[in-house]
């Protein structure tokens, strides 16, 4: 029996990322939320490892519309395929669904590469006071990050 599934998406706490991320010399970072949330909530700082991360929108403010052009700009950017996409937005959902779209893309042309969600994303769950970036999430973690 055929499946449709697609090809399967690994998902990893924000600390196994930067574990990848730091091992692994040919894997990228996409953070895919919006150019509000960079600027004003901050990004990862991959500085450190000598890297940069990969800002592009999957879905853009106010309205949340899909990037049509996503896949196609995200090819372009990196150039030579990574060994891995790691993908991360706010909290894990909308980076599931730019990791799904780029896995079944470079699927269909053949060439698939290992594409990872990051659970939890930049900011993490709310918490009790309905507050993100202290229960868990790359900046809960500690792991390195910045704002413009």
């Amino acid at each position: 029996m055929k499946s449709d599934a697609g090809p399967q998406i690994s998902e990893v706490g924000p600390r196994e990322a930067w574990e990848i991320l730091s091992k692994d010399a040919a894997s990228v970072l996409v953070d895919v939320r919006t150019a509000a949330e960079w600027s004003f909530v901050g990004t990862s700082d991959l500085s450190q490892l000598g890297k940069d991360v990969i800002r592009l929108e999957w879905k853009s403010w106010p309205d949340m519309s899909p990037n049509p052009a996503f896949v196609g700009a995200l090819m372009q950017e990196v150039g030579e395929l990574p060994s891995r996409f790691l993908f991360i937005c706010r909290s894990g959902a909308r980076s599931m669904q730019a990791a799904r779209a780029v896995a079944d893309a470079l699927s269909v042309k053949g060439t698939p590469v290992e594409c990872i969600n990051v659970a939890e994303g930049f900011e993490g769950d709310l918490n009790e006071h309905a507050h993100r970036g202290g229960l868990n999430g790359w900046k809960a973690h500690g792991l390195d990050w910045r704002q413009s």
